[in-house]
Formats: structure tokens, sequence, C-alpha cells
């Protein structure tokens, strides 16, 4: 009887490895044909309106200097076609829930429709990690860890919603970077305001390019952020180091100048109200996803072609009296273009609460950075529309999702433009390796008091 259990137990957690493994090596093969070394589709759509993939945008302008506001090489061209609340219903099928419902809410708004350019991609060395990758890598704890994965994306053939959000979470934007920050918000009488001005630095042990995943350890992704103003609020900051393992508590400190002193920060998470974007966004919505999101339980819908937007260089150049509208971005300066991507469906998960029921992501197949999200009330009513504008950035080379993102309340009207760094000196800027210690708890304190 006892080795009837033993055997069972040993069948059961086989079951279970083979139920989180990685794709085979014949599966794996197929990012040397028919996918990108990311995992796109390499081939363009049946009419030709999305291209065949050939390379990510590597071409830096001449005199282009690191902290400079990135040119736009498609500033010539003219939108294909306009999307208003008058013809939306002939091209919903390609439009996210949310907007949708902007484009009804409001008769001005308006999405613009250019050619479609796909510039996403990485170095070669992250190419070659992430064909190790599709693999070795592996999910644990219920999909909420990840191991096996290092410096690419972990599940470039996805076969779960929990592997498309890690891709998301380990997606190619560089190794260590900073750049300068505004949020503005704009309340529902269309009045704008500058909420935050701050200093972000990232750095990303997972893409040190000498590394392994032998060697991984810790930490995959370290952030700092620190106010700047108004002056009310100078020095305030914010610490996250995040894990592979979400299953662990996350390492998050806030210093407070009221406060004078670092403080844990457990509650800088999921549905509290985000203080930087003065209680307009949640936290777990800041960077298109912050933390862990283990309210709700995932699964990988499928893969559809969406108008999103997509290589806003012009964007991040324009001054925020041109961009920043009473009621919505201004349509003149977004660009949209028609892209593949992945929906995973976030449902809440049981026993578990979050004011927004329902959460529908998209992610690019070219980045597998989530490019929008649905939001859903507990009464399945459209709520919030996040969106990221993404920047093109070929010195690095990379499109990057986790600058210029915001949330739109569909509901209130109100809505905010966060990661912004327009007319501001420095734009995400890569830097040299940081000592782990800048992002220290002590050196947060420091750095508040001066």
């Amino acid at each position: 009887m006892k080795s009837n259990a033993h055997l069972l137990a040993a069948a059961l957690i086989l079951t279970n490895s083979l139920a989180m493994a990685a794709v085979t090596a014949d599966e794996a093969a197929a990012l040397k044909t028919t996918l990108t070394p990311l995992g796109a589709e390499k081939a363009g759509n049946k009419d030709g309106s999305i291209p065949a993939w050939d390379g990510v945008y590597a071409k830096v302008p001449a005199g282009y200097k690191p902290g400079d506001a990135r040119a736009d090489p498609f500033a010539a061209e003219k939108p294909l076609l306009s999307i208003t609340g008058k013809n939306v219903d002939q091209y919903a099928a390609r439009l996210s829930a949310g907007t949708v419902a902007m484009l009804k809410k409001y008769p001005a708004y308006r999405v613009d429709v250019y050619p479609t350019h796909r510039t996403g991609g990485a170095p070669n060395w992250v190419y070659d990690n992430t064909f190790k990758n599709a693999t070795r890598a592996k999910t644990v704890d219920g999909g909420y860890g990840v191991e096996g994965a290092y410096g690419g994306i972990p599940f470039p053939i996805p076969k779960s919603g929990y592997e498309a959000i890690w891709n998301h979470r380990l997606a190619w934007t560089g190794e260590t970077a900073i750049y300068a920050t505004r949020t503005w918000i704009v309340t529902p009488d269309g009045k704008r305001s500058l909420a935050n001005e701050a200093e972000q630095t990232i750095m990303r042990p997972y893409y040190f390019k000498e590394g392994s995943a032998e060697k991984m350890e810790g930490m995959y992704q370290y952030g700092r952020l620190v106010t700047r103003a108004p002056a009310s609020k100078a020095g305030e900051g914010i610490l996250a180091h995040d894990g592979l393992n979400e299953a662990s508590p996350r390492a998050l400190w806030q210093y407070l100048v009221g406060q004078r002193r670092v403080r844990r920060a457990p509650s800088v998470a999921y549905d509290t109200p985000d203080s930087v974007t003065s209680g307009i966004g949640f936290f777990d919505e800041a960077f298109m996803m912050f933390g862990p999101i283990d309210h709700h339980e995932l699964k990988l819908v499928g893969k559809k072609e969406l108008y999103i937007p997509y290589n806003n260089n012009r964007a991040a150049a324009a001054k925020i009296a041109d961009l920043v509208g009473p009621q919505f971005l201004n349509p003149d300066l977004v660009r949209w273009e028609l892209h593949r991507v992945w929906e995973v469906e976030a449902t809440l998960a049981p026993g578990k609460r979050h004011v927004v029921a329902k959460r529908r992501y998209y992610l690019d197949e070219d980045t597998w950075q989530v490019i929008l999200i649905d939001g859903y009330d507990a009464q399945g009513q459209i709520w919030r529309s996040n969106y990221t504008l993404t920047l093109l950035a070929p010195d690095l080379p990379a499109v990057l999702g986790s600058v210029m993102w915001g949330t739109y309340n569909v509901q209130t009207g109100a809505y905010l433009l966060n990661a912004s760094s327009n007319e501001l000196p420095v734009q995400y800027k890569a830097i040299p390796r940081l000592p782990v210690s800048y992002f220290g708890p002590e050196e947060l304190a420091n750095q508040g008091s001066r």
C-alpha cells in the first residue's frame, strides 16, 4: 500500500511538472523559421495591412545623444483611415472595448490609423536566450512564478495566460535606464494639472548580458522613483524589488517627507488608489502592470488583429499644451497601427476581491508588452481603458511600453498621462549599470532628505 502511495505521489508530481513544462525542441524550432526570434508570426496578414517582420528597427539618427528626444522616423506618413463615433461599428472588430467606449462617448475622439511598422525586437543575444528559454523555462506555484528563464522572453510560444503575462513582465526594454517623468491628470470638467514630477531609475539584472539562468538569483528588476515636484512632496520616493515568484512577499518601500523615514509599503499594490496619479489610477495599473496580480485568474484567449497605439515618437516630442486635451489626448498627435496581439482575460480568483472585476490585456506579439487593457466593473460594464503610447528607441534597440502610459475612466471622464518626458531634459536614457545599493532603503532615505 505504501509503495502504491509513493507511485501515485510520483505520478502526480510528474503530471504537474508536465503541465507546466516548456515546449519541445521541435516546437522551438519554429523560432528559426515561421516565427520571429521572440515568438511572433513572421509573415504578414492576408491582406497585407500587417507586413512581414524583417528585423528590429535599429536605425539611430546621426547626432543622437543618449537622453535626447528620439526622432519620429515616420513623420511624413499620413493616416490610412480615421475612426470616429460615426463609423466605429465598421471597425469595432479591430478595436478594444475601451477604445470603442471612448469613440462613442466623445464625438471629437478619433483613432487615426497609420501604416503598420513592425519595429519591435531586441539584440541578437536576447534572441539566443529566448531560444534557450523556450525549452527550459516553466511556470511554478500556479503560474505566479517562473524558473529556468534568463535574458530573453521566457515563453515565446505560450500555452497559458500566466506564461503570456510573464512575457510582458520580462520583455526587453534595455538593461539600466533613467528618465525624467511627469504625471498629468485631467478632471471630468476638463481641467489639466501636474500631479507629479519625478526621476525614474530602473535596472534589470535579468538582462545582464553576461549572466545565465543558472546564475540568476534575487530580483529580476529594481525600480526607484523620487519625486521632484510639487514642492510639498519633493523627496518622496518608492522602491520596488521584483522577483521571479509572486508567491514571495514583494520588497517595496516608500519614503514620505512628512514622516521622514522609509517604511515598507505593502499597500502600494492591487486596487489601492495610486497617490502619484492623485487617485485616478490604481497601483497595479502603473506601467501597465505593477506588482502582483494574483487576485485574478488568467486565461489565454488567443490572438487577434487590433488597432493599438504604436511608434509614438511624435507624441513623445509634443508640447503638453498640445498633447493633453480637456477630455483625451489630442488625436492629431497619437499614432495607431494595426498589429497582432495576444489577448489574456483576467477574472477574479475564488475568495479574492478587486474593484476591477475583469480585465482584458492586449499584448503586442512583436514585443510581448501590454499595450491596451479593458477594465470592467462588478456589473460587467466597461470602466477603464488603460493605454501606453509606446516609444520607438532604435538605440537600445526596443519599443518601449513603460513610458507614456495612462488611464481613461470611461464612466467619470477623468484621465491621466503618466511617465511623460515631454518638454523635460532627459527622455528614457540607457546608462551604465548601478550598484544594487542605489536601490536600497537607506539610499532612498538619503535621497529624500537632500
